[in-house]
């Protein structure tokens, strides 16, 4: 019950945040959008940044499970191609479209926050394991660049008017081509 509690917590401010921004949403409008006392939010949650905390760790923990799975495989194309299919496949969920939404447009807000930087330390690694010591910058930019494309592809999604599952297999198919290069 508990976790459904906090799920819920964050469900909520991740919608005002996204709605009115980071820095124009209160604890007291969160509580009340979810029917009860800032004391009973309490409980789960002391401040805002409590709560970007503990979305920013969910994010995390995906990143870091795909970066133990990767450490422990042979960096082969077969390797970064399932490895590019795990991530877009973490990217489809409709909770990561909002934390990403809300993180992009709060950057100035969250720039130094410590759960992104680890965010983007746990990020680096991961681009890193796909790759051998000693490839070329090239081959490893182009490589790091794969998982972008699958970002970067979302966003600009939202100029076009194109169904979601077209979008994906559209991103899929440029983040393979940088893989490979």
């Amino acid at each position: 019950m508990r976790e459904d509690t906090r799920t819920r917590i964050q469900e909520i401010a991740l919608k005002l945040f996204n709605e009115q921004g980071y820095e124009a949403t209160s604890l007291r409008e969160i509580a009340e959008e979810l029917g009860v006392t800032k004391a009973a939010l309490y409980y789960h949650f002391k401040t805002k940044d409590d709560i970007v905390g503990s979305l920013v760790d969910l994010r995390v923990a995906e990143i870091e499970d795909l970066l133990e799975w990767a450490r422990s495989q042979p960096k082969t194309p077969e390797m970064r191609r399932e490895l590019v299919e795990r991530y877009a496949t973490a990217l489809a969920h409709t909770r990561y479209v909002e934390i990403a939404r809300f993180l992009e447009r709060n950057q100035t807000a969250l720039r130094d926050h410590p759960k992104l930087v680890k965010m983007r330390e746990t990020m680096v690694q991961l681009t890193k394991e796909m790759s051998e010591p000693g490839t070329p910058l090239g081959t490893r930019l182009s490589r790091s660049l794969a998982l972008f494309a699958l970002h970067a592809g979302k966003w600009l999604a939202q100029e076009e008017d194109a169904p979601e599952d077209e979008v994906n297999k559209a991103c899929m198919e440029v983040a393979l081509r940088l893989l490979e290069p």
